[in-house]
């Protein structure tokens, strides 16, 4: 029997030994955000998954354990992408990529070739297409794919997700007709003659995405490590997932319990009806498997995309003066939705792009915080792309967080202005005129409708320039972000915006060990390089998951 004990005991202490493991990161140039300052540091002392403290070599002689060197690396907190679409990134992986594409034939032939190489698919899907990009910078039609793929039905999500594309198989299996209604929030682009051209924005996709079969749990599960694999390597230690249905949350605490989720996921639930009413039955969830989880938020949209031309506006767009695009519900319906989520206690972050769909949410957000005196709950416009002048400084009165997307204004300026023109523009990806009113900013990518690089943000925001440069100076560069003030964006500031300011975006004593090993120091390499930095290594909870 004092065998049994002894060895019972010694298994408990060695057990606590391990889980007590102290890990010294020397030699390295660290940076991290300290009471809203930067902080460098060239040691980081770890144990149990979080920070003990950072300082210089005078550690080595404070802490005792595992060392690891650096090799004059530069470390930056864990980046937070505050808005992504996790499974969108995932299946991405797994069908026909068309993104960044610059021609209409060079699409078509890259259909043709996925086509080719996935017989057995009995739909052919895809995303990424950019009609902006091509020369003709006009829609696409049936015919055009028809050219290539006939013989099955194709439908292709535009970059933006606010507007499908498919073949007339699709259009025949979906009963589309000249008698087919535009539903509410939605418009199907017809030719002279009346007939559907192939092109559903917004809720008209629901015509064809009602009759695709659902992905299969294994297809599921591949598109979440596929999603996984990607933002480790992109240095992505946390995301804001914009919609989240139930069979998704399920997988998700799936994988938390096996020990396979590599990025933390703040899960926004997907709208206010039947889903919200599952995920919502016992109130927020702040925190499963040691914050790689969360769900206490909820994903709302007010209107469609600029691209598209599907974004509410105030007045008429400059480019097309019989369109002002779409309202998804009404201001009274909105308002209700709001206040349902926030009245139980949820964050509302709502879909806004243009500036009436902005002032819609703001509207809603003003009616369901008085009404359930709730300004505690940080709720937040996801996009606030473009805003009336005269409605920016309601962000700051009603306390609302500003949730952009740097790449969104380097993506668009080509074709922002002449939606909306030179007036207007004014209040378009305005991220320091929100800054500078004491909005918080929270920074993200919007993949896979953007590359989930968050590099390739960061320079966004700090340039306001495309990777060739353009245009010289900067688009609007009065809106530009500081270094520091662009990468606060991307982490501590992303945090507060998920409540999680307390445990992650800085390495501080007692947060999570999220941080990240990148080839270059990124704020003394050359602006236009930073969006060529690596990352070498990602860290989670003080373990490397690339």
């Amino acid at each position: 029997m004092k065998k049994l004990v002894v060895l019972f005991l010694s298994i408990i202490i060695a057990g606590c030994s391990q889980q007590s493991q102290v890990t010294i990161l020397e030699n390295v140039n660290g940076y991290t955000f300290s009471q809203d300052s930067i902080k460098n540091f060239s040691v980081l002392v770890f144990s149990d998954g979080k920070v003990l403290e950072t300082g210089n070599d005078a550690l080595l002689q404070k802490y005792s354990g595992n060392i690891i060197d650096g090799q004059g690396k530069t470390l930056l907190p864990g980046l937070i992408d505050a808005h992504g679409h996790v499974m969108g990134l995932g299946f991405q992986e797994l069908q026909v990529n068309l993104a960044g594409i610059p021609t209409l034939d060079e699409t078509l032939e890259k259909i043709s070739e996925y086509a080719e190489e996935n017989p057995d698919l009995e739909w052919i899907q895809g995303r990424g297409w950019n009609q902006t990009l091509w020369p003709e910078n006009e829609f696409p039609t049936a015919e055009d794919i028809d050219q290539v793929v006939s013989d099955r039905p194709v439908w292709l999500s535009r970059v933006d997700g606010h507007a499908g594309w498919g073949n007339s198989m699709a259009m025949r299996l979906a009963g589309i007709s000249k008698d087919t209604p535009d539903p509410q929030g939605g418009k199907i682009i017809r030719n002279s003659t009346g007939d559907a051209t192939g092109i559903f924005i917004d809720a008209a996709e629901g015509y064809i995405n009602s009759i695709i079969p659902p992905s299969t749990q294994r297809e599921r599960e591949l598109a979440l490590e596929k999603a996984l694999d990607q933002m480790a390597k992109m240095g992505i230690t946390s995301v804001h997932d914009a919609g989240v249905g139930v069979n998704t949350w399920e997988m998700y605490k799936d994988f938390a319990d096996n020990g396979k989720l590599k990025t933390r996921i703040y899960g926004m639930i997907s709208g206010a009806g039947a889903i919200f009413d599952t995920l919502s039955a016992n109130g927020p969830v702040e925190s499963y498997s040691e914050n790689m989880l969360a769900l206490r938020s909820v994903k709302l949209y007010s209107d469609g995309a600029l691209g598209s031309r599907g974004a509410a506006m105030l007045q008429p767009y400059s480019d097309d003066p019989g369109n002002k695009g779409l309202l998804f519900v009404s201001q009274e319906e909105m308002n209700q939705m709001v206040s349902k989520v926030v009245g139980k206690g949820f964050q509302a972050n709502i879909h806004a792009i243009g500036d009436a769909g902005n002032r819609q949410v703001l509207d809603a957000l003003e009616f369901a915080q008085n009404e359930h005196q709730a300004y505690n709950l940080r709720n937040r416009v996801e996009h606030a792309q473009i805003v009336a002048l005269e409605d920016i400084p309601r962000f700051s009165e009603l306390d609302i967080i500003a949730s952009m997307q740097p790449t969104h204004a380097t993506s668009d300026k080509n074709m922002a202005e002449d939606r909306v023109g030179p007036q207007r523009i004014k209040g378009g990806y305005a991220w320091q005129t929100f800054l500078d009113q004491g909005t918080v900013v929270a920074a993200g990518s919007d993949f896979p409708v953007e590359h989930s690089n968050p590099f390739f943000g960061l320079y966004s925001a700090v340039t306001r320039m495309d990777h060739q440069g353009n245009p010289d100076g900067g688009w609007y560069p009065e809106e530009a972000l500081s270094r520091e003030q662009a990468l606060k964006a991307f982490t501590i500031d992303a945090a507060y915006a998920a409540h999680q300011e307390e445990v992650l975006g800085s390495l501080e004593e007692g947060k999570w060990a999220d941080f990240i090993l990148i080839d270059q120091d990124y704020f003394e390499t050359p602006a236009s390089e930073i969006w060529k930095i690596e990352v070498l290594e990602t860290w989670v909870a003080g373990k490397k998951v690339f």
